[in-house]
């Protein structure tokens, strides 16, 4: 199985790969059209991503002590955002998801392509992520 490195690093170069930002941001969406939508039982006020323009959702689950995500967003953007980042953080231990910075969305050239709205989304979600790795993770 590849760890977050691994995968970040495949992400990264996928989309690094791409120099045009338009053909870029379909490759986003791309991503967010192979990501299954979220059973409507799912999309409840818990799961809710704080701060989106669109509606957004995040579904933690727990597999072998690894964190594992459902998504969903009513913009196919942010949805393909999501996707992306589920590609590199899902079955992951949260120890790797609080070290990984999320500093690499920039340097795939992703923050750009967004207005300032949905890097506030991104930052919540980016931020949820993390807030759920750090519940699961109990330092001794």
């Amino acid at each position: 199985m590849e760890n977050i490195i691994a995968r970040k690093d495949r992400i990264m170069a996928e989309l690094k790969g791409i120099s045009d930002k338009d053909e870029r941001l379909k490759a986003i969406i791309g991503y967010g059209k192979d990501m299954p939508d979220l059973p409507a039982e799912l999309k409840i006020e818990p799961f809710l991503v704080k701060g989106c323009i669109s509606r957004a959702w995040l579904v933690p689950q727990i597999q072998n002590e690894r964190l594992r995500f459902m998504a969903d967003s009513e913009a196919m953007i942010v949805k393909g955002i999501i996707a992306l980042l589920l590609q590199v953080y899902n079955d992951s231990t949260p120890q790797e998801i609080e070290s990984l910075s999320p500093d690499f969305l920039a340097e795939a050239g992703i923050t750009e392509l967004l207005s300032m709205n949905r890097r506030s989304g991104l930052r919540n979600v980016l931020t949820m992520i993390q807030a759920y790795a750090a519940r699961m993770h109990k330092p001794a």
